[in-house]
């Protein structure tokens, strides 16, 4: 199937963010729309009724792709939550064998995407002047592939 239009659901302003500048340079030709929730429990919360939503318009070569961190989650339990929510909407996902017209594609970051960001501080600085220039010397910080997510819920 040939995706042509993505509507993406994250979690954050960071993660769209840095879809806003990453989809583009990955794929060129596809337009594409990325809605924040501003949190991840709010948009777990309103996904079925979002899902369900968009069963209703989407047209053929337009897809959803809802983009959550881990946050030390079980990631089957929460990829099964993403799946079910899709499924009760109606809506077929690219993780179903059976689905090969799929409308749904979810996936998990396993860290948080914000530590990406420590990669290229700079980058970062330039964005946002207002940072703080020395974070990357501090100690948690110093190598960006050692940054783990939120800790536990309780």
């Amino acid at each position: 199937m040939k995706v042509t239009h993505l509507e993406i659901l994250v979690e954050d302003l960071s993660t769209e963010a840095a879809l806003r500048e990453l989809v583009p340079k990955i794929a060129p030709d596809l337009s594409f729309q990325v809605y924040p929730f501003a949190s991840k429990n709010r948009l777990l919360k309103k996904l079925k009724d979002r899902l369900t939503a968009y069963a209703s318009i989407l047209q053929p070569g337009q897809c959803v792709m809802v983009l959550v961190d881990r946050d030390r989650d079980d990631c089957r339990r929460l990829k099964a939550r993403l799946e079910d929510a899709a499924k009760r909407a109606g809506l077929g996902t690219k993780s179903m064998a059976c689905s090969p017209g799929w409308q749904v594609v979810n996936r998990i970051a396993v860290e948080e995407l914000e530590a990406w960001f420590f990669g290229d501080w700079e980058a970062v600085v330039q964005a946002y002047p207002g940072v703080d220039r020395n974070v990357p010397a501090k100690r948690k910080y110093r190598d960006p592939d050692a940054i783990r997510g939120a800790p536990p819920k309780p």
